[in-house]
């Protein structure tokens, strides 16, 4: 792994502004240093992106709540979706998905024309060196917004990459700007070219390789286009197999992994929240544990520590003792495990749906959804042998009549570490079953379809705010974002 020496001085470049100022220079960053490089640019968006998707942080990523996957030994309003007290959890994601992320990708795009052609390199080598950055950017931020989409709705889009010009951006249309997405993806995965070099530092997902920069495009082309599945299926299907055919993530090796590092700070978020913090603010919850006990799962010694030999999990919502119950597995605690943006597990899961939804994929729902469980089994090491055995299982074994059923309680089982991308899973199938904590009032006795806007849009952004609540029939946690209609 290439060390992060600079993110965190780096991360302060590029804000984009909570308040209003009158003064001509409003925009005008005096501390900013004249020339920044690209690279540390790049590694900085890269990991406070992945820190966000991978972090267990109550102040940050509460999706773990949602899909019953943890539950807490201490803070339980956070269990109880109550996200808009003393943390402001969504002002807190919104925050570092447009300042931390977005805007260091966006100073980092500002920056690459001016970079000087080494002379040894051809003019026609550096301008696809250069094209080929600029797509890795591009991809990196249509990630992003597509998470923000999916997890707010309408939200700032065309005006939020110029705060120098907009300081109030509006809020655009979620559906516009998911179409937006995807005519992005097919410009950035024409513009890659693998016959050429992009970042040879910095990139510390795929190392500046192309090639895997052009499967991770179509994977996330992918994503998109099943996302769409329900409210725009001719569009779905279109963009599914365009993808498909362009190559999607299908082996572990491909896998969309950033590369943490084994010390302090640059580690994964889940060590740095649960073993270097030195806190017991977590255990695992029922619902996954007694689901995996009754399959037999053989991944629960890696996802669970056990409790005089059994696997037993607390209650989302309520105020758990810590030693009575399972925690998170050793697997998970490494302080340089790989955080995962995109995995082979996700993409067969994508196909197993779009090929059960009668799209052009290359195989049945059945063949991927084993190939799905097998991938995320092999993730964690375990045997053949004992995927062969759990493949076999009645209980596990696909039903064509109810894909949505079997495809989304083993694509939650497999995405245990991965809060949001369940979430995805469980929003458009409608499976699992997922119930909300007793005596939940945030999101009307419901597990939330959506994050409510920031506090501070409200109060800053009001306008524009209150424009984009009207728009997609409030700002509640139980509104739906577009896609997810049934």
């Amino acid at each position: 792994m290439k060390k992060i020496f600079s993110i965190f001085t780096i991360g302060s470049l590029v804000i984009l502004t909570s308040c209003v100022n009158g003064d001509d220079d409003f925009n005008n960053n005096q501390s900013q240093p004249y020339q920044v490089p690209v690279e540390p640019l790049l590694t900085n968006a890269q990991k406070e992106l992945m820190d966000q998707m991978e972090t267990p942080s109550v102040n940050l990523n509460v999706f773990r709540f949602f899909q019953h996957y943890l539950a807490t030994t201490i803070y339980r309003n956070d269990a109880r979706f109550n996200f808009t007290g003393t943390r402001k959890v969504p002002d807190n994601m919104w925050l570092a998905l447009y300042t931390d992320v977005l805007g260091n990708l966006n100073q980092a795009k500002k920056i690459i024309p001016s970079e000087v052609k080494p002379p040894q390199l051809t003019q026609v080598a550096w301008d696809k060196q250069q094209a080929n950055k600029l797509a890795i950017l591009n991809l990196l931020e249509i990630y992003t917004y597509q998470v923000l989409v999916d997890s707010f709705g309408n939200v700032p889009y065309s005006e939020a990459e110029k705060p120098e010009t907009f300081v109030l951006p509006k809020y655009d249309d979620a559906k516009t700007i998911y179409s937006d997405l995807i005519n992005r993806l097919n410009s950035a995965i024409a513009t890659l070219d693998a016959g050429y070099p992009s970042f040879e530092t910095g990139d510390n997902i795929y190392n500046g390789n192309v090639g895997d920069w052009i499967t991770m495009a179509n994977s996330l082309k992918l994503k998109l286009g099943i996302n769409l599945a329900d409210v725009n299926p001719t569009l779905a299907k279109q963009t599914v197999e365009s993808a498909f055919t362009g190559g999607v993530l299908l082996e572990n090796s491909e896998n969309a992994l950033f590369q943490y590092d084994a010390t302090s700070p640059n580690f994964n978020r889940v060590y740095a929240e649960v073993i270097a913090s030195n806190r017991n603010d977590f255990v695992a919850e029922e619902g996954i544990v007694d689901v995996m006990n009754t399959l037999n799962d053989p991944r629960r010694p890696f996802y669970f520590t056990t409790v005089n030999g059994d696997y037993i999990g607390g209650t989302v919502g309520l105020t758990n003792t810590y030693s009575d119950y399972s925690h998170i597995g050793s697997s998970l605690l490494a302080p340089n495990k790989p955080g995962v943006l995109f995995d082979a597990s996700e993409v067969n899961f994508y196909l197993a749906e779009a090929a059960a939804r009668g799209y052009n994929v290359g195989a049945t729902a059945q063949q991927y959804y084993n190939d799905a469980i097998t991938a995320s089994m092999e993730q964690w090491g375990v045997s053949s042998t004992s995927i062969t055995t759990y493949l076999a299982d009645p209980a596990v074994v696909f039903s064509s009549t109810n894909w949505k059923q079997s495809i989304g309680q083993q694509a939650w089982i497999a995405m245990f570490n991965r809060g949001f991308e369940s979430w995805n899973f469980y929003r458009r199938l409608d499976y699992p079953v997922l119930t909300a904590p007793n005596a939940v009032a945030a999101a009307e006795g419901k597990v939330p379809t959506r994050l409510t806007y920031p506090i501070n849009e409200q109060t800053v952004n009001g306008t524009n705010w209150s424009q984009a609540s009207s728009a997609i029939g409030g700002d509640k946690l139980t509104t739906k974002v577009f896609w997810d209609i049934n």
